[in-house]
């Protein structure tokens, strides 16, 4: 079993925590994409292989990034969903986004992409504030709808 050192700074936690290629990636296609299942965030754009996305799922998970519903125990229905510490990632997220997407040729931005460049160019804070909105409110109703799943099950 590897032994890691307790970081001794905030960065050095963050990067601890989030600093691989494909955790922020992760946290973004949850958040700001709402996708919850594991081939939904496997069809991401980056192409993340299989057996690195499951343990980073994992990782997230045990390290209280995202939470893992399965309301009838079957891979099909395994969603992910972030929690609010995961949700708190948003504005480090955002802050990558700022740094970068100048860098990048607009001609090789979707149209899903240019419109979050401009949206968060614009008003940076109201876009933060409106997607930690949009997917608190998105997850309460997945969760309601999870909940009558798990009802209907045990009911038969």
């Amino acid at each position: 079993m590897k032994i890691t050192p307790k970081p001794t700074c905030a960065i050095a936690y963050s990067i601890q925590q989030l600093g691989d290629k494909w955790s922020l990636l992760i946290l973004r296609d949850l958040i700001i994409h709402k996708k919850t299942r594991f081939k939904e965030l496997r069809e991401s754009k980056e192409k993340i292989a299989s057996n690195i996305l499951a343990n980073r799922l994992k990782s997230l998970q045990v390290n209280g990034f995202i939470e893992k519903l399965d309301p009838t125990g079957t891979k099909k229905s395994t969603q992910y969903i972030a929690t609010d510490k995961g949700i708190a990632a948003v504005p480090i997220i955002i802050e990558l986004y700022l740094f970068s997407i100048n860098f990048i040729e607009e001609d090789l931005l979707n149209e899903s992409q240019m419109s979050i460049k401009k949206q968060i160019i614009s008003n940076r804070s109201l876009f933060e504030e409106t997607r930690k909105s949009e997917y608190t409110f998105f997850v309460n109703k997945l969760k309601e709808e999870l909940n009558k799943v798990k009802l209907l099950v045990q009911l038969n």
